[in-house]
């Protein structure tokens, strides 16, 4: 038996006005982050930083960089309230307090290093619509930048905070990995945090595990480049794990797994006893309604749509993305065998949520 359709109520006009003028800045804001991105791979913001009030010409000059584009860029970053002009002298700055948060030498507070991810996102926009409609997902290879420029990001924070920070978030660790003890990376990327933390800790020894043949390349170069013999890496499945460790970690990477439970079991199953397992993930809430006020909650749904969730799912995998959320991950980890579960935050790195788990 058909129904009648349900009769709606009018728009409000100031609501609905209220709402155009919200997706007019959503869109460009959109436009601003693809700019930004352009600022941060061509080095114009690093350039600008060091420059006093210039013309176009003068920063593309310093830049190495074609004028008419570095102008046109200009345009938009003035405009977008990015960098200020001075119209007699056609000249433009970067304020010392926006070159803060778009600089490399900001260090964790350069946040023009996420406006990278929105030009990814792009370059696979079909082919999502495309799973939209057909279900399956976009495969881990159609990314071809994307393990470099995760390396790019994670670096930062493994640079400055893994020894000092992160690692001290488990009591006694620093003290334990200085003595000698056997430490697992899982989904180790690029290998930079074992590197990192084999030259911190030369007694004790690191082993990356990654399936991606180009990221454990990359890993034996950094070692090798700086003379590591403490740090080996290997091509593997991360359900797979060989060998008994007494610290495993893995930093933002269970959510993206085809296989997380099994991945999570494997890590319980590799720990020595009194072994501890250090996972970094995402900050948020398995509750949707708790998510309503996170400050990266629309870029880490996206990011979850155009990567984390739809590459799981290309391999028929569990497809958690990146709203896996505290609630589920504690409970995945208690079905895994962990029965001590506590969780940190780090300053300076506010979409990552520290989990330190132990079977006892």
């Amino acid at each position: 038996m058909s129904h009648p359709p349900t009769e709606r109520a009018a728009p409000d006009p100031a609501k609905q006005q209220a709402f155009a003028e919200r997706v007019v800045d959503v869109l460009n804001g959109a436009s601003l982050a693809l700019l930004t991105s352009v600022g941060h791979q061509t080095g114009l913001f690093d350039t600008m930083s060091t420059l006093p009030a210039a013309t176009s010409g003068d920063i593309a000059a310093a830049a190495g960089l074609d004028e008419r584009y570095v102008r046109e860029w200009l345009g938009g970053m003035v405009v977008g309230g990015f960098v200020e002009y001075e119209p007699g002298g056609a000249t433009y700055i970067l304020p010392p307090e926006h070159a803060a948060s778009l600089t490399r030498a900001a260090g964790t507070e350069n946040l023009a290093t996420l406006m990278v991810y929105a030009g990814l996102m792009g370059e696979v926009e079909q082919r999502v619509v495309e799973a939209f409609r057909n279900g399956g997902g976009v495969p881990y290879s159609a990314y071809p930048r994307f393990q470099e420029l995760q390396g790019q990001e994670t670096a930062r924070v493994y640079d400055e905070a893994l020894v000092d920070t992160i690692v001290p978030l488990v009591p006694g660790l620093t003290e334990r990995l200085r003595e000698g003890v056997d430490v697992l990376d899982v989904g180790t990327g690029i290998g930079h945090a074992p590197v990192v933390l084999a030259r911190a800790f030369p007694r004790s020894r690191f082993h990356g595990l990654d399936r991606s043949e180009q990221g454990i390349a990359a890993g034996r170069d950094e070692a090798a480049g700086l003379g590591l013999g403490n740090v080996r890496f290997t091509v593997g499945d991360s359900t797979e794990i060989s060998g008994a460790y007494d610290l495993v970690t893995a930093f933002d990477v269970i959510h993206d797994l085809a296989r997380p439970a099994e991945t999570l079991a494997a890590v319980s199953g590799a720990l020595k006893d009194g072994g501890t397992f250090l996972m970094g993930d995402i900050a948020a809430s398995s509750n949707l309604e708790e998510n309503l006020d996170h400050p990266f909650g629309p870029a880490l749904f996206a990011f979850s749509v155009f990567y984390c969730m739809t590459t799981s799912l290309s391999t028929g995998g569990a497809g958690l993305g990146t709203v896996w959320g505290e609630q589920t991950a504690r409970r995945m980890l208690r079905e895994a065998g962990f029965r001590t579960i506590e969780t940190r935050s780090v300053e300076g790195d506010p979409i990552n949520l520290y989990y330190i788990a132990t079977r006892h």
